[in-house]
């Protein structure tokens, strides 16, 4: 008779199977990064980091990049051991404290810089792994706990991601790899060591599984059912692909990770995409972890929120929890179905969608009615004789005695938790004192709507992207900063009262209700800051004029390149015409139109130009220079003043012009033939029928252009200041919603901002003040802001987030309420 292992010898083995995991792993680490900067220089994507220090990165990595890697692993098993052959008995209920307790004074020491760079870049890696890698460790903490009968891991643990974060950089450095290499690549970084961290995890739950350690750690509810395909149901300790599904799955699209006996880790193909079903009962993409590290940070507390959402849905109403949490951001699809976790009792129609029971059905119908209805009976809108604090009062009562109606007309487990779920989101928003009380009435008359989709689409729960949230989030961003006195009070409400009875209008069509009226509601916003607001109209005008001319001159620049790429013309000379001509041809040909006589005048220049900068050597050329010279200098001029360059700035540029002319004076090159100037010229003349489309220009970093040169009146222009953003600081400056509130500070002012305008090429952004001060950003120069704290969301977490953290707090108070 065999005897069981003791569990501190599990805990052990186990321990064993994650570090040789990990020393398996890195194998492939130093390829990757290899790989991801030589992509990086073979991109036309404008990189931040110049190329030439990527190339340096790139030749430091080939020759260096297998000496971290042995090192890495020498640590790795250097830390196994000696956590081995220091083992004592651990304590039976204590954790030990997560961080080192205060101590006195007298043992204050100051810490260098290095080690807080170290620090920081321990805790970024740390922080990188989310998703599924995140829930590995936790079902992996849970079992060791359980084998070693500890509160919690020890604070130096291998297991620990802090840890192990310490080691890949502690082993960087003795690798000879800098930190300014690591900072060039610290998104991939952070990328791979949550996927290799998270495979390890993953290695050892197996095998733990395999040795029967607590099999009832899974995430069974986390598992959603994607169309067409029957979700894999969890028997014991692994995932056991049910015969149905088998058969829906084409014998090519189907594929199993070798991994022993117990078939707990799965590849499926499904509607072209690969996704990865893992023995802690995942199913993510496989792109997951490094979309993960790009999320802005708004995304990511989003995303925990609904994450600690579906751990509660999980455990109380197994059969409502649609999504991998770590997916919690990604596009939702439409109607996506409950797991097999739990068998889900709601009523399915022929197409095996949810629908609503018919009697829930009906009394949302009439609790609808109800609270259209006017203070003391009637029908129509809200009657103006009841205070708008009566009136919102009223709603709120008449929400809560609907619950219980609602409740004792659900059909399902999972109609009742829907619907107490829903309340409590309301609850919260119409308790958000910041939303003025007009406001929140309305609100209020789209709990019922909202309450129908949701029992539809369980997604909703899910997903932060649902069209029903992000209607309420983008008309609660734009109501939390306005005056309802104001003039944007009183258009703004008549908006979002129109948008309500649009939305009560058509209760039978989903979530494509709520998605019509949320373009509709963005191209309000459009409209009105552009033509409505006082405050803002002036300096949307002025950025739509920048926009414009900024395009066209990056149109030019495109276009000169092309001619001049195979002529023989100085670089400064090139640099003038690229940086300063072309915006002077831009400006001249929106003012004048591109065939008026001042704009061919400056393309002449241009043309001339070209011409005196190539080799003279006749005197006759020399001559003809010198004799030109007045004429084009008067030009020159006029064309700079048209870009409103300022006079020194104009010397400046002068002044090289004479030294390239100078220098042709002397040069031995050949000159340029007089047939290549004249075809240059004819180019010149047809320029804008060679102009490229504007949805083919590719912006690399040569042509993203200084813009403080439009600054003026009315229109101030963000051109320094902030900080080298990361690629997350670019996502969520690309996310912030055109009519949200922010604090910036800017040249020694605090202000509260609006995002009024977003140009139609996404690289510039207007912020507003309610006094009338316009700020206009490029994208880089926003992501940096962003980056170094100068501009922060007013709000830090959209209504529906904050009501659903405040929904997880009532159910804390009160266990049963989903029952």
């Amino acid at each position: 008779m065999t005897t069981a292992p003791a569990p501190a010898a599990l805990a052990q083995s186990a321990r064993r199977v994650f570090v040789d995991s990990l020393v398996r792993g890195s194998a492939a680490v130093p390829a990757v990064l290899v790989e991801a900067v030589q992509q990086r220089l073979m991109s036309k994507v404008a990189d931040s980091v110049r190329p030439g220090q990527l190339r340096d990165v790139l030749s430091s990595l080939q020759q260096h990049g297998a000496t971290w890697q042995m090192g890495l692993i020498a640590a790795l098993r250097a830390q196994f051991r000696a956590a081995k052959g220091s083992t004592t008995a651990p304590a039976p209920s204590a954790a030990p404290p997560a961080t080192p307790p205060p101590q006195g004074a007298s043992s204050l020491s100051l810490v260098g810089d290095a080690t807080i760079e170290r620090e920081i870049a321990s805790s970024r890696l740390a922080l990188s792994l989310v998703g599924d890698a995140h829930w590995q460790f936790t079902d992996l903490r849970t079992r060791m706990q359980a084998l070693e009968r500890r509160g919690d891991l020890l604070p130096d643990d291998l297991l620990r991601p802090q840890t192990t974060a310490l080691i890949w950089i502690d082993a960087w450095a003795k690798a000879d790899l800098t930190p300014s290499e690591w900072q060039v690549l610290h998104e991939t970084l952070e990328a791979e060591f949550a996927q290799w961290l998270g495979a390890a995890y993953h290695d050892a739950n197996h095998w733990l599984l395999e040795q029967g350690v607590l099999p009832d750690v899974d995430l069974r509810p986390f598992i959603r059912r994607t169309r067409g395909v029957q979700a894999t149901v969890p028997v014991g300790a692994s995932f056991v692909e049910s015969s149905s599904a088998a058969g829906n799955l084409r014998p090519e699209h189907r594929h199993r990770a070798d991994f022993g006996a117990s078939p707990a880790y799965e590849v499926v193909m499904v509607d072209g995409a690969v996704s990865h079903s893992t023995g802690g009962g995942a199913l993510v993409s496989g792109s997951g972890a490094r979309d993960a590290v790009r999320r802005s940070p708004v995304a990511m507390r989003s995303a925990e929120v609904l994450e600690q959402m579906q751990q509660v849905l999980a455990r109380e109403v197994p059969a409502m929890a649609v999504v991998r949490p770590a997916l919690a951001m990604a596009p939702s699809s439409e109607g996506l179905m409950a797991a097999e976790g739990g068998a889900r009792t709601a009523p399915l129609d022929a197409q095996g969608l949810v629908r609503i029971s018919p009697r829930l059905q009906a009394v949302i119908q009439r609790a609808q009615v109800a609270l259209q209805r006017p203070h003391g009976g009637g029908s129509g809108a809200p009657a103006e004789a009841v205070g708008t604090g009566g009136l919102l009062e009223e709603s709120r009562a008449r929400s809560q005695a609907f619950k219980q109606v609602l409740k004792q007309a659900a059909g399902s487990p999972e109609e009742r938790a829907t619907i107490e779920l829903v309340a409590m989101m309301f609850q919260s928003i119409l308790q958000d004192e910041r939303l003025p009380a007009s406001i929140r009435v309305w609100f209020a008359r789209l709990q019922m709507p909202v309450l129908r989709v949701a029992v539809l689409e369980p997604d909703f729960f899910a997903t932060n992207d649902h069209p029903a949230r992000s209607l309420i989030d983008r008309m609660g961003a734009c109501a939390l900063g306005f005056d309802p006195s104001q003039a944007m009070g009183d258009v703004l409400e008549r908006e979002v009262k129109r948008i309500v009875q649009v939305v009560e209008a058509y209760p039978d069509t989903g979530r494509k209700v709520f998605q019509t009226v949320l373009t509709e509601f963005e191209s309000f916003l459009s409209h009105f800051f552009a033509e409505d607001n006082d405050a803002s109209k002036k300096g949307v005008s002025l950025a739509q004029q920048v926009e414009q001319r900024e395009t066209l001159a990056i149109q030019y620049t495109i276009e000169l390149r092309k001619m001049l790429a195979d002529m023989p013309v100085d670089d400064g000379l090139r640099e003038f015409l690229f940086q300063v001509w072309a915006d002077v041809l831009a400006v001249t040909a929106m003012r004048h139109g591109p065939q008026a006589e001042t704009t061919v005048k400056m393309k002449r220049a241009a043309a001339d130009l070209i011409w005196s900068g190539g080799a003279k050597s006749s005197p006759e050329e020399r001559a003809e220079v010198i004799r030109r010279f007045p004429a084009l200098l008067k030009t020159l001029r006029d064309g700079m003043g048209h870009a409103t360059i300022p006079a020194k700035k104009q010397d400046e540029h002068i002044r090289k012009l004479n030294a390239v002319l100078a220098t042709a004076f002397t040069t031995k090159a050949a000159p340029i033939p007089k047939q290549r100037l004249d075809e240059l010229f004819e180019r010149l003349q047809d320029l804008e029928s060679m102009l490229p489309s504007v949805a083919d220009i590719d912006l690399d970093e040569d042509l993203v252009r200084d813009l403080s040169g439009h600054e003026r009146e009315g229109l101030e222009v963000v051109s320094d200041g902030g900080q080298q953003p990361n690629e997350a600081m670019y996502q969520w400056a690309r996310e912030l919603p055109v009519g949200g509130w922010f604090r910036l500070n800017f040249r020694g002012r605090e202000d509260t901002v609006q995002l009024a305008w977003v140009g139609a090429q996404h690289s510039l952004r207007l912020f507003v003040s309610p006094q009338g001060r316009a700020i206009l950003f490029p994208l880089h120069r926003l992501a940096g802001y962003l980056q170094a704290g100068l501009l922060q969301p007013a709000q830090e977490e959209s209504l529906t987030v904050k009501a659903t953290r405040d929904a997880l707090a009532m159910l804390e108070a009160q266990p049963d309420a989903l029952k």
